[in-house]
C-alpha cells in the first residue's frame, strides 16, 4: 500500500509539472496555441480548467503525502516494537 501510494504521488507529481507547463504565462504558453480552437472551449475556459486541475493535484500530493507520512510512522512501530503507551509509561515513570 505505501509503494502505491509513492507511485501515484509521483505520477502526480508529473501531471502537475506537465499542467504547469502548459498554462499561460506572460509571453505566452502552450495554452496559447489553442487560440484559434475556440469553438468549443475558448481560452479563459482552458486556463480555468488548468488551474483548477493545478490546485486540484498539488492538494492530491499533500493528501497523498500526509497518508504516506502516517504509514510509515505505523509501519515504523510496528517494526521496532514502539507504541505511544510505551512513551507515555516510560514519561510517567521518570516523573515519579
Amino acid at each position: 500500500m505505501f509503494t502505491l501510494c509513492v507511485v501515484l504521488i509521483i505520477l502526480a507529481s508529473i501531471v502537475l509539472a506537465f499542467v504547469v507547463l502548459i498554462q499561460n504565462s506572460k509571453g505566452g504558453g502552450l495554452a496559447s496555441n489553442f487560440a484559434s480552437s475556440n469553438q468549443v472551449m475558448g481560452v479563459r475556459k482552458t486556463a480555468d480548467v488548468l488551474e483548477k486541475t493545478t490546485w486540484g493535484l498539488a492538494a492530491g500530493i499533500m493528501l497523498l503525502c500526509f497518508v504516506c507520512a502516517f504509514m510509515s510512522k505505523s509501519e515504523y512501530n510496528s517494526i521496532h516494537g514502539t507504541s505511544n503507551t510505551q512513551v507515555e509509561q516510560t514519561t510517567d515513570a521518570a516523573e515519579e
